[in-house]
């Protein structure tokens, strides 16, 4: 009877251990798969880019140097790694540097801005609007809107967002009648696309110069988004454009004070099913090497909590990125240094306790060539949970990759 009591409490340490052991690997089962490693030269290189998908798991972005003329390129990559160029930047007319991908209309065509190129003042040019249209797999490029350094501003680095209209909408980091930046809509019509400036930053306490991050808007229509520097104290702030008596009105929901709080966001904001706002600042924060904050919709006001502050070790540090939220309310986003080793980033979780504060935890490290490294943007989920970034280094031959990530 001994005996058989003992081969029972070994069998049921064993079963324990084994559960352990299951449970450790799950916990540390998130991976970052490499899609797609770029070469450098004609492919492209240097993945500065949101990306975007299509119904059927394609992955659309932008390489900000490469492609046939060095110009960059816009490019496709299908989930099994295809990798296809849809268009090489000139330089000229055309533009050139596409930073921060494209947009997808209904129809499957393209839309995006290029820092230089076109025409204008500036030098290279002042950058360009730029349509993709996709005629039975053929892509032709179209620019809809040439910058001129002007009113208009210049220099467009960041994303185009839809309204319910087909209008688009943007900002740029310079230009205007103040030189600190807009914000623009390009309104499509019988003879083309024209643009009208919604606001011209001022460099006070609205802010100077539109962020990399996108638009986004509300259900009422209204638009949010961040100004990297500017506002009361000159770290940025958070702003909400809306529409009265025909009239876009820019309101500050909040100016960045520095450490202990945040400064300077380089990403935009999300909005969750109550109308709150959430972001990452590039800066500050109890350590200064960044911060995920929270803007709390009150009555008339809105209140910002710092949900962390990075520590700039394994946890990461400077986040550049817009945050990405899965279907459970977790937040999900890139860190552009820190994390240990090589100090190519990582990938973190925002986690939402019953107390009403947040835990960050790190599923994945960024360990750089031949793995991704050093990642300057978001990510984008799909419908079956599964993440798709870019990084601006790493892959087989260092130019860029875009990976997959599986929490």
């Amino acid at each position: 009877m001994q005996i058989q009591h003992l081969i029972q409490s070994i069998r049921k340490i064993s079963v324990v251990l084994m559960f352990s052991a299951i449970a450790v690997l799950t916990a540390h089962a998130s991976t970052a798969k490499i899609i797609y490693s770029f070469a450098g030269g004609t492919d492209g290189e240097y993945l500065d880019s949101d990306l975007v998908t299509d119904s059927a798991g394609n992955i659309y972005g932008t390489s900000v140097q490469g492609g046939t003329f060095g110009g960059g390129t816009v490019f496709e990559v299908t989930p099994a790694g295809i990798h296809t160029v849809l268009y090489n930047f000139t330089g000229g007319a055309d533009g050139g540097e596409p930073y921060k991908g494209v947009t997808l209309d209904a129809q499957g065509n393209l839309y995006g801005t290029a820092v230089t190129g076109g025409a204008g003042s500036c030098e290279g040019g002042c950058g360009v609007a730029y349509k993709l249209s996709n005629s039975g797999g053929t892509w032709t490029q179209s620019v809809i809107h040439t910058f001129t350094g002007g009113n208009d501003g210049s220099g467009p680095g960041s994303g185009v967002t839809f309204d319910k209209h087909g209008n688009l909408y943007g900002t740029t980091p310079t230009g205007g009648a103040k030189g600190q930046g807009v914000i623009y809509q390009l309104k499509p019509g019988a003879s083309g696309w024209s643009l009208s400036v919604l606001h011209t930053f001022t460099g006070g306490n609205d802010g100077a110069g539109g962020s990399a991050g996108r638009l986004i808007f509300d259900a009422s229509g209204n638009i949010y988004g961040t100004a990297t520097v500017g506002g009361a104290n000159g770290d940025g702030t958070v702003f909400e454009l809306s529409l009265a008596q025909g009239k876009w009105q820019l309101k500050t929901l909040y100016a960045f004070k520095d450490q202990p709080d945040g400064a300077l966001p380089y990403g935009g904001v999300i909005l969750d099913k109550s109308g709150n706002l959430y972001g990452t600042t590039y800066y500050a924060g109890a350590n200064d090497v960044g911060t995920v904050y929270k803007l709390t919709r009150g009555a008339n006001s809105w209140t910002e909590t710092v949900l962390y502050s990075f520590k700039g070790g394994a946890d990461g540090s400077s986040p550049i990125s817009t945050l990405v939220a899965d279907s459970a309310g977790n937040l999900y986003g890139t860190t552009s240094d820190g994390g240990g080793g090589c100090g190519c980033g990582v990938i973190f979780k925002m986690t939402p306790k019953a107390t009403g504060s947040w835990a960050e935890s790190v599923p994945y490290r960024f360990t750089g060539a031949p793995n991704p490294g050093f990642a300057y943007n978001g990510m984008v989920v799909d419908s079956f949970g599964n993440f798709y970034g870019t990084t601006v280094h790493g892959g087989t031959t260092n130019d860029g990759t875009v990976y997959k990530f599986t929490p």
